[in-house]
Formats: structure tokens, C-alpha cells, sequence
């Protein structure tokens, strides 16, 4: 069985490796920018349209994505590999939530960007695995143990599969909001044009569907994934709810995600402010995994590292 633990090691190294060139090569593709070249148009007016990336930017954008591909491929077996070992699913302690977490974001972003092309946002995914990776192996890492009994039941794999993929799109939507505020910001103060690697993202607006989108999805997930939870209290603690510290904090983060569904269809909020608040979802997301298993002392502690 130990073989199986070391090779579940090398794999999430391997598939770390491979992130990190994915993540040079993502860079460079940022480094370079599109150009606004002039056109006329039939009127006889002439329009600013944008010239595609440089070819060597093109080409490591390609080789990022493709790299990436092989990093959740990876990291997949590493999953894998650490369930055979320890005869469960993987979900057991923080350090195995975290490399399936990390799994989820990529995974999330690798069959969003098969509809669309999404290498733009390739840098900020690869760089949140990787770094959930490197906290997973150097300060999470513990050995595979027997589930305690509030773990031993099938609505593990209903309650945590529902809020790992929530976890994969809350992390890809927190990005495109945060590209959407900073797009926002260097318009309002250049007249609306940007320059630099803000030319090799879509516009604001878009940016701010593309959120809604995500969010708009994982948001049924994530009211499913609380309302599992709350069942699953129940069977093992003889409660559905109690205001746990980490049931208080989804419910925060549900709340939250609720805010900024509302804000999207009200005037005056759609813009900045929801992209704010869907930021502090995602925050709110973190504080209820790390915050709460680390710092607090709950029914959730077996959570702990």
C-alpha cells in the first residue's frame, strides 16, 4: 500500500511541474498584447479593430493550455492513487480536499474553455492550483487514516463532489471579477482604453457576463451542497442544524452568492458592485475551508491537517 502512497505523491509533483511550465508559458503569452489597427468601414468612417496576439504569444498560449491538460491529467491519477491507498474516497482531511479542490478549479476551467476560448484566464487558474497544491503538500499533508464515523456515510461523496466543483467555478468566477474590476478601473481613467496585458482580455462587460455565468451555475450547486450537509447533520449528528461555525460560514457564502445573483439584476449594482461582491463569496469560500478548519474548533475539526 505504500506504493500507492508514494506514487500518489509523484504524480501531484509531476502534475505540479507541470503547472508551473503551463504557468511560464501563460506569462509569456501576456507579455504580449494586441494592437488596435485602423479599418475602413463601407460608410467610409474608420473603426479601430484589434490585431491579434503576436504568433509567439499564440503559440505559448497553445503550449499553456495543452500543458495544462496534462497537469489535470496528472493530478487526476494522483487523486485516484490516493484513494486506492487509503481504500475511501479522498476527501477524508484537508490535505486530500485540497488536491481534489485544486483539481476541481482546473477541471472546471478546462471544459469551460472546450465552449470558449479562455486562455486569457489561464494564468490566474494555473497559479491558484498551483498554489493550493504547494500549501497542500508543504503544510496540509498527512497520512491516510480511517474515517471517523460522522465521515462514514454516502453523503460524503454527495455533499463534498457538489462543493468541490463549487470550489472550481466560485475560484474561476472570483477571477474573472477581479479582471473585470481591474479592466473597469484603467477605462475610467484613460477614457476607456487599456493598454498592455489588460488588451489580451475581453472587455468589461464581457468579463462581467462571463461571471454571472459561472456563478449563476454554481450557485444551485452550492444550495444543494448546504442543503445535503444539513441532512447530513442530521444522519450523523442528530440535528440538520445547529449554527455550527462552519455552517454558519456557508451559509454566509450562500448568502453572499445570493447578493450578487440580485445585484446583477438590479440597476445600479450589475457593474462594480457585483463583481465586489462576488469576490466576497469567494473569500468567504476560503474563510469557511482554512479559516474555519484551522483556527476553530467545531464538529467540523476532524476536518483539520
Amino acid at each position: 500500500m505504500n506504493g500507492l502512497a508514494e506514487a500518489s505523491n509523484a504524480f501531484i509533483y509531476a502534475s505540479m511541474a507541470a503547472l508551473t511550465v503551463a504557468m511560464v508559458a501563460f506569462a509569456i503569452a501576456f507579455s504580449g498584447k494586441r494592437s488596435a489597427v485602423p479599418v475602413v468601414i463601407p460608410a467610409g468612417d474608420v473603426a479601430l479593430v484589434e490585431r491579434p496576439a503576436p504568433a509567439p504569444g499564440r503559440r505559448a498560449s497553445n503550449i499553456g493550455m495543452s500543458v495544462t491538460w496534462l497537469a489535470t491529467a496528472l493530478l487526476f491519477i494522483g487523486v485516484v492513487l490516493r484513494g486506492l491507498w487509503a481504500d475511501r474516497v479522498p476527501w477524508g482531511n484537508m490535505y486530500e480536499f485540497s488536491i481534489t479542490s485544486a483539481l476541481g478549479i482546473l477541471l472546471v476551467f478546462l471544459i469551460w474553455s472546450t465552449r470558449r476560448d479562455l486562455r486569457w484566464l489561464g494564468l490566474f487558474v494555473v497559479i491558484t492550483a498551483l498554489l493550493t497544491l504547494g500549501l497542500a503538500v508543504t503544510v496540509l499533508y498527512t497520512e491516510a487514516a480511517q474515517l471517523v464515523p460522522a465521515l462514514k456515510s454516502y453523503w460524503l461523496i454527495i455533499h463534498v463532489s457538489a462543493a468541490i466543483v463549487c470550489a472550481g467555478a466560485f475560484t474561476v468566477g472570483a477571477g474573472t471579477a477581479s479582471l473585470s474590476l481591474i479592466r473597469s478601473r484603467v477605462e475610467s481613467k484613460n477614457g476607456g482604453q487599456v493598454s498592455g496585458w489588460l488588451t489580451n482580455v475581453p472587455s468589461t462587460e464581457r468579463l462581467r457576463t462571463l461571471t454571472n455565468r459561472v456563478l449563476a451555475f454554481a450557485f444551485p450547486l452550492w444550495t444543494f451542497a448546504v442543503i445535503a450537509g444539513a441532512i447530513w447533520a442530521e444522519n450523523a449528528w442528530g440535528r440538520y442544524w445547529g449554527w455550527d461555525p462552519k455552517e454558519t460560514w456557508a451559509f454566509i457564502t450562500w448568502v453572499l452568492y445570493a447578493a450578487y445573483l440580485h445585484a446583477r439584476s438590479t440597476a445600479g449594482w450589475r457593474g462594480n458592485v457585483a463583481s465586489w461582491i462576488a469576490i466576497l463569496g469567494w473569500i468567504s469560500f476560503l474563510i469557511n475551508y482554512f479559516g474555519v478548519n484551522i483556527f476553530v474548533n467545531s464538529l467540523h475539526s476532524y476536518a483539520g491537517v
